[in-house]
């Protein structure tokens, strides 16, 4: 995050002359949330990006996002869940918008985004049959629980490894696995689809 670009004389709490709403930031940030937004614009940005469809959208949101969390920096920091935290204001302000604009995430509506999901889980559900009709598959992912539809997100339309899920969430590998395999079976079930089965343990008997 640079702050050359604002103008001498320039309100802090109001855009720049000359600059969009999206790329006005406010001056005098503390290192440590510098520091956080570094290290979560990316991830957030691409999470707006895939729900709005375009990059302008998402940047409004974003600001708006990192507006708020700067807002809340102490309370954030004190209450031990900053991660958690921050994804619940971009999970908030994310899905206002959409229900002001009376829509469904784009991942949802968009063909090439859906086209790329659905491979990622079929290959992710040791190839599951493909459905006749995906828009239940993508409208189901949308109704997931928070943390199953964080994890469902970033791991396979955004393509992030699981280590960097877990994070960007601020929780461990293991559990990032225990929110995707809870999602998948809630998917399965959700759509009516066959339970895959189970690897036998006992390897040449009865083969």
């Amino acid at each position: 995050m640079t702050y050359d670009d604002v103008p001498e004389g320039a309100s802090p709490t109001e855009p720049g002359a000359g600059l969009s709403q999206s790329m006005f930031v406010p001056l005098d940030l503390e290192v440590d949330f510098e520091a956080f937004y570094l290290g979560h614009h990316e991830v957030f940005h691409a999470y707006a990006e895939v729900h709005f469809g375009n990059r302008e959208t998402a940047e409004e949101v974003i600001h708006e996002v990192f507006l708020e969390i700067h807002a809340g920096w102490s309370q954030l920091l004190s209450a031990g869940n900053l991660e958690q935290g921050a994804w619940a204001i971009v999970r908030r302000i994310v899905h206002n918008r959409l229900d002001a604009e009376g829509r469904g995430p784009a991942f949802v509506i968009n063909g090439p985004i859906a086209q790329a999901l659905d491979t990622a889980l079929v290959t992710a559900r040791d190839k599951l049959r493909k459905m006749e009709s995906t828009s239940g598959l993508y409208e189901a992912i949308a109704e997931l629980p928070d943390r199953q539809f964080e994890v469902i997100v970033l791991r396979y339309i955004l393509g992030y490894p699981t280590a960097k899920v877990a994070w960007y969430i601020g929780i461990d590998d293991r559990t990032v696995g225990h929110h995707l395999r809870r999602a998948k079976e809630r998917l399965r079930l959700k759509l009516g689809l066959p339970e895959t089965p189970k690897k036998s343990k006992h390897k040449g008997v009865g083969a």
